[in-house]
């Protein structure tokens, strides 16, 4: 029989969640305690209320699930630590679940196949903001990765996405899909100021709970995508909540705000692309990947993302995920269009992802020769850390080295 404990703590609701499974019957039973704080002293006796209830010892628990966030930063860091601390203690693997996709479960239930918007509230009159669509034999799948930006820029940011994101939805499940808005984000003023009438508002003061991350635990589990507990990390869309005392000297002021909305949609990468990949990465690249290398690289599980404006496909950019670093294996904008933030946009998209594998920065490797380049990375913080002797073929059978970078991130 497999038990998973979920644990919840990135919001004023503290929640904890045992779902059990035999013969592929499923149950789940929550307990919760609302707060503004006391999470870090009340949770433990939760969990231990909890598993006396449903009468299971902590030994017979399969693995510990934690709320990953984005959230409250205290209260994320609450969940790891504990789910940590069990997995050690217990020799048991753990499970990160991110806040959206368990919001957008609970729509899920009632609207299934349908294209979920989710939506929480960051303060600050942020939101965080994904989209999925729920299919019938994968679950949620990610059409648009967790982003922050101002509650009265998600409108715009929506208008000039949900096309795509329902002809990518339509591709995946039987009927076609409608819209649906689900999670406390959509209540912040101006969020929902302009949306379409006949979308469907589902439960708008919605915020991640146990209950609904454990079966999403539980497929994540029977998947193999559990981690050692020392792996285990919190995922932060909001960086700094405030600037420092050199950037406010340099003009800045008040808290940092997410990019403004653009009309160039992130998705993550699908087969349907990989002919306007290998097209874009053929014009940028003398020697480019082949479309078998890409294939490869989905196969294998790296996370990929493109860039599409209307039908155009305009960047893209896939990243090996590791505990310590991920490893940005390619990258690509569109000669026309660089200069203008998309590689940047991309970047940030790596950054999101690794940390939520709880690396600690970003890797990668250019050709010296290659100085527009250098110069790009240097401005986004990365810096030399080694080079590779003939890592590249540069034609006439000659060879170039290729310079190491290396980012870290910013310790929260």
């Amino acid at each position: 029989m497999t038990h998973i404990l979920a644990i919840e703590t990135s919001t004023t609701l503290c929640t904890v969640a045992l779902v059990s499974e035999r013969d592929g019957l499923c149950t789940t039973t929550q307990r919760s305690l609302e707060g503004t704080s006391g999470h870090a002293a009340n949770v433990l006796p939760l969990i231990e209320a909890l598993l006396e209830e449903c009468a299971v010892s902590r030994h017979a628990l399969s693995a510990v699930s934690f709320g990953q966030g984005p959230g409250a930063f205290t209260g994320v860091r609450v969940a790891c630590g504990v789910a940590q601390g069990l997995g050690l203690a217990l020799g048991l693997p753990v499970i990160p679940v991110g806040a959206l996709p368990a919001v957008a479960a609970t729509a899920s239930v009632r609207y299934p196949g349908q294209l979920i918007l989710a939506a929480l509230d960051a303060r600050m009159e942020e939101i965080y903001f994904a989209a999925y669509v729920d299919t019938p034999s994968e679950g949620l799948l990610v059409l648009q990765p967790p982003v922050l930006m101002a509650a009265v820029d998600a409108p715009l940011f929506v208008s000039q996405r949900s096309a795509i994101w329902l002809q990518r939805a339509a591709a995946e499940v039987v009927d076609a899909p409608n819209v649906c808005l689900v999670g406390e984000g959509w209540s912040v003023s101006g969020a929902r100021v302009g949306l379409p009438e006949q979308w469907i508002e589902d439960d708008l003061t919605a915020r991640p709970e146990a209950q609904a991350m454990a079966p999403l635990a539980l497929r994540a589990f029977k998947q193999g995508q559990a981690v050692p507990p020392e792996q285990a990390a919190p995922f932060y869309l909001r960086d700094k909540v405030a600037f420092t005392t050199a950037e406010r000297a340099a003009g800045l002021g008040g808290n940092p705000r997410a990019h403004a909305p653009t009309s160039v949609a992130l998705l993550p990468m699908a087969l349907a692309d990989l002919p306007a990949v290998v097209a874009l990465e053929s014009a940028v690249q003398s020697f480019p990947w082949t479309a078998k290398n890409f294939e490869d690289a989905l196969a294998a599980g790296y996370s990929a993302w493109v860039l599409r404006q209307d039908d155009e496909l305009i960047g893209f950019c896939i990243v090996m995920q590791a505990p310590d670093l991920a490893h940005i294996l390619v990258i690509a904008v569109a000669r026309e269009r660089q200069g203008k933030g998309l590689g940047r946009q991309l970047l940030e998209q790596a950054a999101r992802s690794a940390r939520q594998f709880g690396a600690e920065g970003l890797l990668l490797e250019v050709r010296p020769s290659n100085l527009q380049a250098l110069a790009f990375y240097a401005k986004q913080g990365f810096v030399q850390i080694g080079v590779r002797r003939d890592y590249y073929p540069a034609g006439r059978a000659q060879r170039e080295d290729a310079l190491v970078l290396k980012k870290v991130f910013e310790q929260s």
